[in-house]
């Protein structure tokens, strides 16, 4: 601060005096302007909307999960009933037909005999190989359904104790990817910082996740290209479907072994159950997507073939049952990072519409 010097001629500094004033006198020069009450209540809600659709879609994800891999146990149905007296009848007749069939062996020969015997063993071995694998599938599937849920409550409740041992559950998840191992020394390292819950959970999804989410991605653009092109040029509608479906298959079980899960026959029907439910429970199911609907206002419909727009739509469809199967086949949720939509998987599906419009 500068001082003033009493022996210059410069004259000295105004002082601001006191004054005195009344309460109904105060000008509008007087008082600080207050925010609008409504305005502020509209701004509130506004910050708080991003935070309530993933609140949203984090329910419908588990939801979703609960559904595909721990369906509620309840009573039995006559559906129920059908199959189980179908598959029953099935087996009696197979161990039947199995037993004739090795007896006229022996009749024949004892060396076709023992032949058919040890063939019959072989099959009942592989078969229970198969049944034991697909039990701990499901079993790998249910685990990482629970590991996404409590990485959500720990996060949201901010608990410590819980965040430290679901991380380290998350790490030896990822123990057989050799990609991962610098992330997962990093995570090791922080084991025994003082970090609260939260934080602890943020920085396991920056660590692990992008390069996952990263290939999942991927995987989703090939196929909603795929799908788009041969839709395209398949001659008959009945090829768009058997390849749509057998696209949306194979992606759905590509993703889930991206995040750690290698379903079989009974898994990879569970997941898709599980995919379906969650684009039933996101109102996505008949891809009600607001890019959708912008590339119908653009009039791709009208301005390129029908059969290039079936391509372009059967490939939003692909992309985002791909987008609902990283939902769902994610160990954690969308917290950190960023969860994509259908124009950071298939741009090119937009991009096209758009130069469809200025063609036209």
């Amino acid at each position: 601060m500068s001082q003033f010097d009493p022996s210059s001629d410069a004259p000295r500094p105004e002082r601001p005096r006191p004054r005195a004033f009344r309460l109904d006198q105060l000008g509008e020069d007087m008082v600080a302007p207050q925010p609008d009450y409504y305005e502020f209540e509209a701004a509130q809600a506004a910050a708080a909307q991003p935070s309530v659709a993933a609140e949203k879609e984090e329910r419908a994800t588990e939801e979703a999960q609960a559904e595909g891999f721990a369906p509620k146990k309840g009573g039995w149905t006559w559906g129920g009933v059908l199959l189980s007296a179908l598959g029953a009848l099935v087996s009696l007749s197979i161990a039947l037909w199995l037993d004739t069939l090795i007896e006229e062996l022996f009749a024949k020969s004892k060396a076709l005999g023992a032949l058919g015997l040890g063939l019959a063993g072989l099959i009942l071995v592989a078969i229970g190989v198969l049944v034991s694998r697909e039990i701990s599938v499901l079993y790998k599937q249910r685990a990482i359904a629970r590991l996404h849920r409590s990485l959500a409550i720990a996060h949201e409740n901010d608990d410590v104790g819980m965040a430290k041992a679901k991380v380290a559950e998350l790490i030896s998840l990822y123990s057989d990817k050799p990609e991962m191992d610098v992330a997962r020394k990093r995570l090791k390292e922080l084991r025994n910082e003082i970090i609260d819950g939260a934080a602890r959970v943020e920085i396991a999804e920056k660590a692990l996740m992008p390069a996952l989410d990263s290939a999942a991605r991927a995987e989703i653009a090939k196929a909603a290209k795929a799908v788009s092109l041969v839709t395209a040029i398949a001659p008959r509608a009945i090829i768009d479907v058997v390849f749509v479906a057998a696209q949306a298959l194979r992606l759905i079980r590509r993703i889930s072994e991206i995040y750690g899960g290698r379903p079989g026959m009974l898994g990879a029907f569970r997941l898709a159950r599980a995919v379906g439910t969650h684009l039933t429970l996101t109102g996505a199911v008949a891809i009600g997507d607001s890019l959708l609907q912008q590339i119908v206002g653009h009039g791709v419909a009208s301005r390129i073939s029908s059969r290039l727009g079936e391509g372009v739509l059967n490939g939003l469809l692909t992309a985002r049952i791909g987008l609902s199967a990283m939902a769902v086949c994610r160990p954690m949720p969308f917290i950190a990072e960023k969860q994509p939509s259908i124009s950071d998987v298939a741009p090119f599906l937009l991009k096209r519409g758009d130069k469809d419009k200025a063609a036209g």
